[in-house]
C-alpha cells in the first residue's frame, strides 16, 4: 500500500516515526504535564473540573480546537432498517472476530439463515451486529449490498454517523460493557440487544469528518496488520511444504526430495526414539511435600511453545541435590509436551544453568549423534495426524507417555544431512520468529493508539 498523508501511513515506513501526526489535548492550568514523548494521559483526577471535557488524548491537528466529543443517543445517528431482501444478493453472517463475512466463505455450517425471502436486506455501510451476541462484539459494516438472518438487526446510518468510526468504538471493553448493560435476558447466554434498547443508548463521539478521520487510520493500520498476517501466513506454509518433502510422508521411508549434495547417499532407515535417547518425564508438582533444598525455575506446558522455549515469569519450586541432576536441562536437550498439545516441542539452548522441568513435560537427552533439531521438525510434521494421535491416552484430555513416546518411529539420517536440513529450517524459523514479533507490535501499537484516540473508556459512555 502506498503511503499517504491522510492515512497517516507514514509512521510504518520510517522508524523514526513511532506515533502519528496527532495532537494533545490543551494544556490545564498550573502547566502542560502531558509528557511529549509517551503521549501518556495524566492521573485521574488532574484536570480541573470542566477542564478537558470528553476529549481524546492524541487528536489530529484539524480537529483541535474542533472541541470536546457531543453526548448523542445511537438512535439520532441510526435508523432500524427492517426490509425484508430478495433472492439476487448474496447472504452474509456477522462474526465476532472478522465483522460481517459472506456465508459461502465459512468453513462452518451456518444455522440461522433462513430462505432468501425471510432475510433481511443490508445496504452497502449499513452495520449489521447479532443481537444474542452484540454484548462480544459480533457486529461489522456491510462491503456492499447483502442478506443477512432475520434475528440480525440492521441500522443505516444518517449524515452524522461514519459507520467505519463506530466499529471500532462497539469493540471497545467500555463499550461492551456498556452494550451488555443494555442487553435484556436472565443469563449472559440469553441477553439480546434489542434495536429500542441500542436506540436509547447515549454515548459521545466527534462531528462526521473527524470520525471519518480515525475511521481510515486506523483501518490503514488493519490493511497494514492484514499484509504482515499474509506474509507470516506464507512462511509457515511454505516451512509446512518443506517438511512434507524433506521428511517422509505416513507409510513412505524415504522423503520425496533430498538436497543435493546427499542425493546418492544411502536411504534412510528408522528406529524407535527410546532406543536412541533417554526420555524423562519431569517432577511431581506437590506444593505440600515440595519445602525444602533449593528454590529453582522449572518449565512447565506453557512455557514450551513450537520451536521456542518462553523463559518470562517462571514459576519455581523446591529440588534437593538428588533431584538437580535428574530433573536438569542441558543445551542440546528437546523439551516435549505430555499434555495440553501433546508433542510440542522445542531444543533447550542452555542459557539458563539452573533450570529444571515439570511433570508435564518430557526431556529427550540424545545417546548418539543426532541433530535435537530434527526431532522438532518431525514432530512439527506429523502433529494432528492420526499417525501421531494413535499414541496418545486418554479420553477427553490427551497425554503422550514415555511408553508410548519411546515407540515413536524416527529416521536415522546421516548426521551430515541432519545438520543440512536442521540449518534450513532455523534460519526460516528465525524469519517466522521475526514476522511474528514484528506482527504482534503492530497490534500491541494499534491498541495503544486506540486507547488514546477515544477518550479514556469509562468515560465513552457517560
Amino acid at each position: 500500500m502506498k503511503a499517504t498523508a491522510s492515512t497517516g501511513w507514514r509512521i510504518y515506513e520510517a522508524r523514526e516515526e513511532t506515533t502519528p501526526p496527532l495532537r494533545g489535548t490543551p494544556p490545564w492550568k498550573g502547566g502542560d504535564k502531558l509528557s511529549a514523548a509517551t503521549n501518556s494521559p495524566p492521573a485521574k483526577g488532574e484536570y480541573p473540573e470542566g477542564e478537558r471535557g470528553f476529549l481524546p488524548t492524541l487528536r489530529f491537528p484539524e480537529f483541535r480546537d474542533a472541541g470536546e466529543w457531543e453526548k448523542r443517543k445511537a438512535g439520532s445517528l441510526f435508523a432500524h432498517r427492517t426490509t425484508k431482501g430478495g433472492q439476487d444478493l448474496p447472504i452474509y453472517s456477522v462474526t465476532m472476530n472478522d465483522g460481517m463475512v459472506r456465508r459461502d466463505s465459512l468453513d462452518r455450517k451456518v444455522d440461522d439463515i433462513e430462505d432468501a425471502a425471510g432475510n433481511k436486506k443490508v445496504c452497502r455501510n449499513d452495520i449489521a451486529y447479532n443481537m444474542m451476541r452484540m454484548w462480544q462484539g459480533a457486529m461489522g459494516v456491510a462491503p456492499e449490498d447483502c442478506l443477512v438472518s432475520p434475528a440480525y438487526v440492521v441500522l443505516a446510518p444518517n449524515k452524522d454517523a461514519a459507520p467505519h468510526f463506530f466499529q471500532y468504538l462497539f469493540k471497545l471493553p467500555a463499550m461492551l460493557q456498556f452494550l451488555t448493560s443494555h442487553s435484556r435476558g436472565l443469563t449472559k447466554d440469553r441477553l439480546r440487544l434489542y434495536f429500542d434498547d441500542f436506540a436509547k443508548m447515549e454515548f459521545r463521539c466527534p462531528t462526521v469528518k473527524e470520525q471519518q478521520r480515525i475511521a481510515d487510520f486506523l483501518a490503514a493500520i488493519d490493511e497494514h496488520i492484514a499484509t504482515k498476517t499474509e506474509r507470516l501466513d506464507s512462511l509457515k506454509t511454505h516451512k509446512k511444504g518443506l517438511m512434507q518433502q524433506l521428511f517422509p510422508c505416513e507409510g513412505e521411508s524415504q522423503p520425496r526430495v533430498r538436497f543435493p549434495e546427499f542425493g546418492n547417499d544411502e536411504q534412510w532407515g528408522n528406529v524407535s526414539l527410546g532406543e536412541i535417547s533417554e526420555i524423562k518425564l519431569g517432577k511431581m508438582l506437590d506444593k505440600q511435600k515440595n519445602t525444602t533444598g533449593y528454590l529453582l525455575p522449572y518449565l512447565n506446558n506453557i512455557s514450551v511453545r513450537w520451536n521456542e522455549v518462553n523463559v518470562l515469569d517462571l514459576p519455581q519450586m523446591y529440588f534437593d541435590d538428588r533431584e538437580l541432576e535428574r530433573f536438569g536441562l542441558k543445551s542440546g536437550d528437546v523439551v516435549v509436551c505430555e499434555g495440553g498439545e501433546p508433542g510440542r516441542a522445542a531444543v533447550w539452548d542452555g542459557h539458563l544453568p539452573d533450570l529444571k522441568f515439570q511433570k508435564a513435560i518430557h526431556r529427550v537427552r540424545f545417546n548418539v549423534p543426532f541433530e535435537p533439531k530434527i526431532l522438532v521438525l518431525l514432530l512439527e510434521s506429523i502433529s494432528g495426524t492420526p499417525q501421531f494421535e494413535m499414541l496418545f491416552t486418554g479420553g477427553g484430555i490427551k497425554h503422550l507417555t514415555g511408553e508410548t513416546f519411546s515407540r515413536l518411529k524416527i529416521p536415522l539420517i546421516p548426521v551430515p544431512e541432519q545438520k543440512r536440513i536442521a540449518d534450513c529450517f532455523t534460519s526460516l524459523d528465525t524469519l517466522i520468529t521475526a514476522a511474528t514479533q514484528e506482527l504482534d507490535t503492530l497490534k500491541t501499537h494499534k491498541k495503544a493508539l486506540m486507547q488514546q484516540l477515544f477518550p479514556a473508556q469509562e468515560e465513552v459512555a457517560a
